[in-house]
């Protein structure tokens, strides 16, 4: 945005460079978004104006002898909050800069928060963490899957204590069989870290299938071995996966973020670690059942098949196709001779009816009605005076015999 030169005589030019409070607004945002420094910081106050919104959130002032700083924690982050806090306690706490638009104000969105007792060792913390983080060893293509089925679980933590207790119980109710091998490491004080990272190595040389790393809640100086550098170095350089599990759950250390998994609790752990034995027997006995429902119903069905294979090979056998023919030939036979039968009566009718008509054409039956057949000479018929001349001899056939004639005479009459 430029600046806006104001002088005595308001030209038009002047009111072209009018901006909406949005946009001024949106300008300072953008600005503060831009700034390196202001995207993450740390800063160290006295609470002031603490409120506990219904929504999870927390809004509060940080506050010093030179000015106050509206904050706000939102629900999302408030896992990281170890402790409730109260009007007037002096923390330390971590995050972003940046403007509320609508209202064209800024203030401090926190994500990480410590009481200022913990400060310096806090600080050693963000730093070591930091150099880790660019380093590369919380990267995620470097953690190891977490087997299922182990057989061997490998626990290094402090032999007494509520800790090492909850992995043995928890580990023997989900499974029985497993084998736990316990390191007894120091995890407080003079010596901690080197313990445990003896303990790391062992175990890895050992070959068991997971390790877990871990113990009980407390203070930041409590946990602080697990925070040291060479812990952190041993369970990256570790070719066996390992689960971290320090504190409580809302407590984070250097070795939970280079560890392959991270455990709220050491018992989150062993519920991570060892699967449920009777869980997966039960599985088993599911799978079985399945098995044996589904093998049955397959021979229900190639029995039916069976039995459908047999009916058709009775059907299709050659006795059977014997039989059927023989009782095809019968039919045939049967129908061959119905079929002569009614052949044989139908050219009988037929003839009936023919030899009738023949009769009625007979000459011998038109010779018995009176008709009588005359032949010339030569035995040609006799049908007009034209076949025949005077003095000619003609035959002439009636019923009983034949007589033979002269022809007188020769007359010719109209018969129409």
């Amino acid at each position: 945005m430029r600046d806006i030169k104001v002088t005595g005589d308001t030209s038009i030019g002047a009111k072209d460079r009018v901006y909406s409070v949005g946009q001024v607004n949106r300008y300072v945002k953008n600005m503060f978004a831009q700034d390196f420094f202001l995207r993450k910081l740390y800063v160290k106050g006295e609470v002031s104006n603490l409120k506990y919104h219904t929504s999870g959130h927390i809004y509060f002032s940080l506050k010093d002898e030179t000015g106050v700083l509206s904050c706000v924690m939102f629900a999302g982050n408030r896992r990281g909050l170890s402790f409730r806090m109260k009007d007037g306690d002096k923390i330390i706490a971590g995050g972003t800069v940046d403007v509320y638009e609508r209202d064209g104000r800024y203030q401090f969105y926190v994500k990480e928060i410590t009481l200022e007792g913990a400060g310096a060792l806090y600080e050693r913390f963000l730093a070591l963490k930091e150099e880790l983080e660019e380093m590369g060893m919380f990267a995620q293509e470097y953690k190891q899957p977490i087997p299922r089925f182990i057989k061997r679980l490998g626990v290094v933590t402090a032999p007494t204590g509520a800790a090492v207790q909850d992995i043995r119980n928890i580990s023997a109710r989900r499974n029985p069989y497993l084998q736990v091998i316990l390191y007894p490491a120091l995890v407080q004080g003079e010596g901690a870290a080197d313990s445990i990272v003896k303990g790391i190595r062992m175990l890895d040389e050992a070959g068991v299938d997971v390790i877990i790393v871990g113990r009980g809640g407390g203070s930041i100086e409590d946990l602080w071995a697990f925070n040291e550098e060479k812990v952190a170095r041993a369970i990256f350089e570790c070719r066996t996966p390992v689960i971290s599990a320090v504190g409580h759950e809302t407590d984070f250390t250097i070795a939970d973020f280079v560890a392959d998994l991270r455990a709220p609790t050491p018992s989150a752990a062993a519920e991570l670690a060892v699967d449920d034995f009777r869980s997966v027997a039960d599985t088993v006995k599911g799978y079985e059942e399945r098995i044996r429902r589904a093998m049955r119903t397959r021979l229900d069905l190639y029995r039916s098949r069976m039995s459908q294979y047999q009916m058709q090979m009775q059907y299709l056998s050659p006795q059977g196709r014997l039989r059927d023919m023989r009782q095809y030939l019968a039919d045939i036979e049967e129908k061959l001779k119905s079929g002569v039968d009614r052949r044989i009566r139908d050219c009988r009718h037929t003839l009936g009816i023919y030899l009738e008509r023949f009769q009625g054409l007979s000459p011998l039956r038109k010779l018995n009605q009176g008709f009588s057949y005359v032949t010339d000479e030569e035995n040609h018929p006799v049908t007009s005076i034209k076949n025949v001349r005077p003095g000619e001899s003609l035959t002439i056939s009636v019923t009983d015999g034949r007589i033979r004639a002269s022809v007188q005479e020769i007359r010719e009459e109209d018969r129409a």
